[in-house]
């Protein structure tokens, strides 16, 4: 599961764009229990969600023209310029080119050859990240939905060095991400799996820890939010959901077997 100690390749970070960052920090208020901190005047709406005084999440208004809400999943890297010419020559695509964020570090926003889009953080004067995972109400798990699961694994070992073991899951074989170094299931953080007809398109999907996958649901539905698929037991995995916030941004809540909590 995910953890707060970051090297190259591990998810580091997560924001959400959306239309309506008032409404998205009533939602997630609502759904999570989160606060929303400002970044600052200078941050052009950008800020903090934050669980018990810990960043677990960010918000900010969409900037790109036609870009729908969305949550943006961001991975470490050792050098924000080299992965994104990379990025490139497997041919994806960059959206936003490698750019200083202050002191902090730099970042690049990307978009895999199959449509999915992530972004890449490389540290500056702090090490910089999520400062809580893998508990409850905050990130777990993410996972990446494109046509050919494939081509996918090999786009993004090329670019990080993931390993991947594959399981099979009810219709479908299921590819397990880890990290590049140390023990595989240890560093196991996310999964690839086969986009499914009339899903969103291409994309990563984030998966937030729960106590009650039912009262998550519940909860989205109580703040105006959308039910995408009712909480359903996943044997040696737990109990997930599949939601929508008031702007369609896409997410899941996971409440983890306890052998692989």
């Amino acid at each position: 599961m995910l953890g707060t100690d970051f090297t190259h390749g591990s998810p580091c970070w997560i924001d959400l764009g959306s239309p309506d960052t008032n409404g998205a920090t009533a939602f997630y208020g609502g759904v999570f229990g989160w606060q929303f901190v400002s970044a600052g005047p200078e941050a052009g709406g950008y800020g903090f969600f934050q669980k018990d005084g810990s960043t677990v999440a960010a918000l900010g208004p969409l900037t790109e023209e036609g870009a729908r809400s969305a949550w943006t999943v961001y991975f470490r890297t050792d050098d924000a310029q080299a992965t994104a010419g990379a990025v490139e020559q497997g041919g994806g695509t960059v959206r936003v080119a490698p750019m200083d964020i202050m002191d902090e570090g730099r970042m690049a926003q990307l978009t895999d050859p199959q449509g999915a889009r992530f972004a890449v953080l490389q540290p500056g004067r702090t090490q910089g990240g999520l400062e809580k995972a893998s508990e409850e109400n905050t990130l777990v798990w993410v996972e990446l939905h494109v046509p050919d699961p494939v081509a996918g694994i090999g786009f993004y070992r090329d670019l990080f060095g993931w390993r991947s073991q594959e399981m099979q899951a009810p219709g479908m074989t299921y590819r397990v991400l880890s990290l590049r170094d140390g023990d595989q299931q240890a560093t196991s953080f996310g999964g690839v799996a086969p986009l499914q007809e009339g899903a969103h398109g291409p994309g990563w999907v984030p998966y937030f820890a729960v106590a009650d996958a039912d009262e998550i649901v519940r909860n989205t539905q109580e703040n105006g939010g959308s039910v995408l698929m009712p909480a359903a037991d996943v044997p040696d995995v737990g109990t997930i959901a599949w939601l929508a916030d008031t702007s369609g941004a896409v997410f899941a809540a996971l409440k983890p077997n306890p052998r692989q909590a």
